[in-house]
């Protein structure tokens, strides 16, 4: 088709044909305007040196159209900015006419050109050029001819075949008149109807599509057939999100959603950048805005190290401190593809935006203390953000040792080394789990915490793996923060429910009765840095969740979101059916954030400070050899009594499943069958 060809040329031809309609309708409209003032007088065609002036008018004004950047724009996206470019360039053209014009008959050059005729030959070049662009773009973005007409009932596997798949749009506002026109352009889809809460348009005929109200979802379904629909409410609060996505379930729709009002303002994606309902969204949480003074407080002109910087946490809490123009951002992590990705979008976002941050990726790991003592100490780093550890439960308690390496002595290593380096502060990214534990994983985290207690309380402590006699100087500020899930991190049930929803399920729930806490990671990652800036030493802060989410629900909420519906009981004939796996090794059907029960409030609304037990550093001490030791000597029951013994409220619900535990338990129930494998 002609439209099709027409969008496949190049930049210069489709300049170029631009430029050729520009002159014939420049000399057009000069035409017209000598004929509207000398018609009546027999004038026709140009006479007395008139013909000159056809070839001056557009040698005038396409350079200054050129230089105005009026060639620039796109037709199939022309809007109002384009229409001032348009009103702009040809007025400088029109002035630049007759100026030359005006000068010339000074000069003597005598033309036939009454001075009734510029008025209207800027006039209707104005209205020439700029209507063609307006045709253009009606051309271009389709339905022109039948725009304003009433919303007839639609076929929906017609329309699959004519147009694109049938949708509707949430949201008749500049958004969604946006995402209207890239449909239009795209032509996978087909609007076919707009639904908006705002009493003053429901009714009405927007871009040639009936507004529907919220209440109403019902019979526009009914009455077009659409499929799926889009949510075009990118500043809406995710609590009024919330709602519209509850009054959509259950209506047999696929319910995708444009990015948010802060990824478009950054450019980060477009408006047509379509993606699966946000799951914060369904948890309707509205983020407090941050405090610009707690957020640069241990950031702003000071040198930053992040552990862990290429994980979930730890890579957003970099994009966040970016933002706050640290001198120097440290990259620690032990993940070479994972340190590359981080660094390579974090060097790309600060080389757009021309900032002067020294940017360091170090590949490294957190139980080398010698490497995390000469890197803390070459760049002078101010503050650490330690995010470093393993997180998954099951995975860490069928490894014990390299959880406990990891967690335990990894964050003792980059403690010990912020006191040796006389680190200013020292932030500790804790676990909800940590919170009398069933598990290993949170049980190292909890005695992670511990480790920092103890030495924040000690002015001189004896490092632990130092001789006694060497005593060092403390001048860190520790500080741990507590808090839940988050979404979108690894190992988080959401993407693997969505994998398993676009395979045809079934979706996998460990437990009907499973609870857990919820929060985004931008928004955990900016509690994280207020919460630090707020520590005095030895404190235990803990993020406000809001409510615990059951996760069956919330599958059951992604089913329906999906267009599809619940395969069980009630529903034998349901696309998607939840089975219930049962509770992995060390896994809790609800999780705590407090072992205590006196969280104090802090300047912050979303920020506690618990109070909890600690133990002292001279008795921690003893503890850690005893741990260290039964680690090497891979003697997982005393790891166990060592962790019962020190760790407030854990309690393992199942018995050690350490995975080269289980396996030396077969070697010696069956002592030639290593021999033989190992000779094979």
């Amino acid at each position: 088709m002609l439209k099709e060809q027409l969008i496949e040329l190049s930049h210069g031809q489709k300049r170029s044909i631009q430029i050729v309609a520009d002159v014939i309708l420049l000399s057009l409209a000069l035409w017209l305007a000598l004929y509207l003032r000398l018609g009546d007088e027999g004038w026709t065609w140009p006479e007395n040196g008139q013909g000159f002036l056809f070839l001056l008018g557009p040698l005038l004004a396409i350079p200054l159209y050129v230089r105005t950047g009026m060639y620039r724009a796109v037709m199939r996206h022309f809007g109002n900015v384009a229409l001032y470019c348009i009103a702009k360039a040809v007025t400088l053209g029109f002035l630049a006419f007759a100026f030359v014009l005006l000068v010339a008959k000074d000069l003597g050059w005598d033309v036939l050109f009454p001075r009734s005729v510029y008025f209207s030959y800027w006039a209707l070049s104005l209205i020439l050029i700029g209507g063609l662009r307006l045709l253009a773009r009606e051309y271009f973005m389709g339905d022109w001819l039948t725009a304003g007409l009433p919303v007839l009932h639609h076929n929906k596997d017609k329309d699959s075949e004519h147009g694109g798949q049938p949708v509707a749009i949430y949201g008749a506002g500049a958004a969604g008149l946006q995402l209207l026109a890239s449909l239009k352009v795209g032509r996978l889809y087909k609007a076919l109807a707009f639904v908006d809460d705002d009493p003053r348009l429901v009714g009405r005929t927007i871009g040639g599509l009936k507004v529907y109200s919220g209440d109403q979802v019902g019979s526009m379904i009914a009455d077009t057939g659409v499929a799926e629909l889009f949510l075009a409410l990118p500043s809406a609060p995710r609590s009024r999100r919330q709602e519209i996505l509850t009054n959509l379930q259950g209506h047999g729709v696929h319910v995708r959603t444009i990015p948010g009002i802060m990824d478009l303002a950054c450019g980060k994606v477009k408006v047509d950048d379509l993606q699966e309902v946000d799951i914060a969204d369904l948890l309707g949480r509205d983020p407090v805005p941050p405090d610009p003074s707690l957020f640069q407080r241990c950031i702003k002109g000071q040198a930053v190290m992040v552990t862990g910087a290429g994980g979930s946490i730890g890579s957003e809490l970099c994009r966040q401190i970016v933002q706050s123009e640290p001198t120097t951002l440290v990259l620690f992590e032990h993940s070479e593809f994972a340190l590359y990705e981080i660094h390579s979008e974090l060097e790309g976002w600060i080389r757009t935006r021309k900032l002067d941050i020294q940017l360091v990726p170090i590949m490294g790991s957190i139980r080398n203390f010698g490497r995390l003592q000469d890197v803390i100490g070459a760049w002078k780093i101010n503050t650490i953000y330690h995010a470093a550890a393993y997180k998954h439960v099951p995975m860490v308690e069928h490894n014990i040792a390299e959880g406990i390496m990891n967690n335990v002595f990894g964050t003792l290593n980059a403690a010990q080394a912020a006191i040796k380096c006389r680190v200013e502060n020292f932030v500790l990214i804790s676990t909800d789990k940590a919170v009398r534990p069933t598990n290993v994983m949170g049980s190292t985290k909890r005695l992670a915490e511990l480790v920092l207690q103890a030495l924040s309380r000690e002015q001189a402590p004896h490092l632990w793996g130092e001789t006694p006699s060497v005593n060092q100087v403390n001048r860190t500020r520790f500080t741990m923060v507590r808090f839940g899930n988050v979404l979108g991190s690894s190992g988080s049930v959401i993407p693997r429910f969505r994998e398993q929803i676009r395979r045809g399920g079934p979706i996998t729930v460990t437990h009907p009765d499973i609870t857990r806490y919820f929060m985004t990671i931008p928004e955990a990652a900016q509690l994280v840095i207020q919460a630090g800036a707020m520590g005095q030493g030895g404190d235990v802060f803990v993020l406000d969740m809001g409510e615990p989410v059951t996760i069956l629900g919330l599958a059951r909420k992604m089913v329906m979101l999906s267009g599809l519906t619940v395969r069980d009981e009630i529903n034998p004939n349901g696309d998607i059916a939840i089975t219930f796996s049962g509770l992995r090794p060390g896994e809790k059907l609800y999780e705590e954030l407090l072992i205590g029960d006196n969280p104090e409030a802090t300047a912050h609304s979303k920020i506690h400070r618990a109070n909890e037990v600690y133990t002292t550093w001279s008795a921690l001490l003893p503890i850690l050899d005893t741990l260290r030791e039964a680690v090497r000597e891979d003697d997982y029951n005393q790891v166990r009594e060592t962790l019962l013994a020190t760790v407030q409220g854990y309690a393992p619900t199942n018995g050690i499943v350490d995975l080269l535990y289980e396996q030396h338990a077969r070697q010696e129930e069956s002592p030639g069958v290593g021999k033989d494998i190992a000779a094979g």
